[in-house]
């Protein structure tokens, strides 16, 4: 299983966001507590299931093993998320 991060570094509120998501929805959401992550943070009302992350927190995903997804990646693997779920 893989967890994925793209590097949109969208601007809201000050900050540079990127989005998370997994293989699966237990391991999405794991990997986001061991980021630091709150539950309730998660992105689950719109099309595609993710979580908004800072990029120093895409910094720390990517060195705890998780990849980087080019949008494509990132979107498909969300919607089959979303699907499966």
């Amino acid at each position: 299983m893989t967890v994925y991060v793209d590097n949109e570094q969208i601007q809201w509120r000050g900050k540079l966001w990127c989005h998370m998501v997994a293989d699966t929805l237990p391991e999405l959401h794991e990997f986001a507590q061991k980021l630091g992550l709150r539950r309730s943070w998660f992105q689950d009302h719109g099309q595609y299931w993710h979580y908004d992350i800072t990029v120093s927190k895409r910094n720390m995903a990517l060195a705890l093993g998780a990849v980087p997804g080019d949008k494509r990646t990132i979107v498909t693997c969300a919607k089959k998320l979303k699907e499966e779920n």
